[in-house]
């Protein structure tokens, strides 16, 4: 994107962090040239939302990747929901996979990958430096190492049916919390359609909540680490927030959704408006054209604290530290940011490059784009990096962020808030006392 300088690790300080740090899916197999010591590159990814994208990363990018350099590679789509059991077992056996491709910082996994300051290293001489989102997503500041590769990104924009809020005097539709839930609550009494936030934990409820928190100005970490999830009002005041959202324009199917429930109830027409990657509305320009002409995006709800998201998915990948084939796994990662255009285009447009001078053109492509109907609809996501915010925000993605962030503790609270078991005040003091018990298992580790 054009308006992101100044975001990024400067070239001066990135050398000398360099020089400081120098000191089960569907599974496919491509031989490549035969011959009797030929290497292996064994490889784990989360499966995409969009099916086209990893059969491009199997049978082009891998295969041809494998031909070039005399390596046999593997590649293991793992659904994201079965991910962090998988990437937990390899780390404790100490053996499975070189490259294990995550959809979000797996900062838990410190203690069993390598530096990927060479990576990012090598990448930089070809395509500047890593932006502030892969910088703050992948670097421990403690250790001065980066425990990933950040290669793209998803942004998470609401989702809208424009006629839908046109019944309701909003064809623009909502463009702050309290139009949400204002203009929610007249659509559900005129129509019966509700809105459509995931709330069950997911994903997408993730998303949506840290999402919700933090445009109340509410935080889990502040940007040292220390835990002030309930200090002050405003976790409070975001849960008696989404509490009353429910009750005025939600219905009960959001509380039991399984992964991409949000998105299925979208496709179909059964609510007004959510929050998701946009994989959701390429899914619906496949599946269901007429209700994709009449979708919408926007970015993210104008809160107390201005407009700010978390990202839908992070892709980062780390090479493990028992990696049988470790040259092969750095050299197969410093290219991997070569087809960043065509990671872009395979996607359908939803992951967004890491580093800006790989998609050159994506500002114009975002203004119109070549299935869009109208082709203009994705210039939304033109600002996209400025109202995103890296997932441990305001600091680094941090084990204790990310164990908080995979463990459901954000959605856990909100739906104990929504269901009426416990009061905003005790949701924000259980959930608060549960990441203090993660954040001290880490600090004695």
């Amino acid at each position: 994107m054009s308006s992101v300088k100044g975001r990024g690790v400067s070239r001066r300080d990135f050398l000398k962090l360099s020089a400081a740090t120098a000191a089960s899916g569907p599974y496919f197999l491509f031989p490549g040239r035969a011959s009797g010591g030929e290497k292996t590159l064994k490889i784990a990814k989360w499966t995409h939302f969009e099916p086209e994208h990893d059969k491009w990363f199997a049978g082009a990018l891998a295969k041809e990747w494998g031909q070039r350099h005399d390596t046999t590679v593997t590649v293991d789509f793992i659904p994201i929901e079965e991910l962090g059991a998988r990437a937990s077992a390899e780390a404790a056996a100490r053996h499975g996979h070189d490259i294990f491709m995550f959809p979000w910082p797996p900062a838990e996994y410190q203690r069993h990958v390598i530096d990927h300051t060479e990576i990012y290293q090598g990448i930089s001489f070809k395509h500047g430096n890593v932006d502030r989102l892969g910088h703050r997503s992948t670097f421990n500041p403690k250790t001065r190492k980066y425990f990933a590769l950040a290669d793209s990104w998803m942004p998470a924009p609401i989702h809208y049916y424009q006629d839908y809020w046109s019944e309701v005097g909003m064809p623009l539709g909502p463009l702050h919390y309290g139009s949400l839930r204002s203009g929610g609550q007249r659509l559900r009494a005129k129509l019966g359609i509700p809105c459509g936030l995931a709330l069950a934990p997911s994903l997408e409820s993730n998303v949506t909540l840290h999402t919700l928190l933090h445009g109340f100005g509410a935080k889990v970490l502040d940007e040292g680490g220390g835990v002030i999830l309930k200090t002050g009002a405003r976790t409070v005041e975001a849960l008696k927030y989404a509490k009353a959202l429910y009750e005025d324009a939600g219905f009960a199917e959001q509380l039991a959704w399984a992964p991409a429930g949000n998105v299925r109830a979208m496709v179909a027409r059964k609510t007004a408006c959510t929050i998701n990657a946009i994989s959701l509305l390429r899914e619906a320009e496949k599946v269901a054209p007429d209700a994709a002409k009449k979708m919408r995006l926007s970015p993210p709800l104008v809160g107390s604290a201005g407009v700010i998201s978390v990202p839908h998915v992070t892709s980062c990948s780390a090479v493990w530290s028992f990696a049988e084939n470790m040259a092969g796994a750095k050299q197969f990662l410093t290219d991997l940011i070569d087809s960043s255009k065509t990671i872009y285009e395979k996607s359908g447009g939803a992951n967004f490059p890491i580093y800006q001078k790989t998609v050159p053109d994506l500002i114009v492509r975002l203004e119109n784009d070549a299935t869009g109907d109208p082709p203009f609809k994705y210039k939304e996501l033109k600002d996209a990096l400025h109202w995103t915010a890296n997932l441990g925000f305001p600091g680094y993605a941090t084990p204790v962020a990310m164990e908080t962030f995979n463990t459901f503790v954000l959605p856990r609270m909100f739906m104990s808030v929504i269901k009426g078991e416990t009061s905003p005040e005790e949701a924000a003091r259980s959930a608060d006392a549960e990441v203090k018990r993660i954040a001290d298992k880490w600090n004695q580790a």
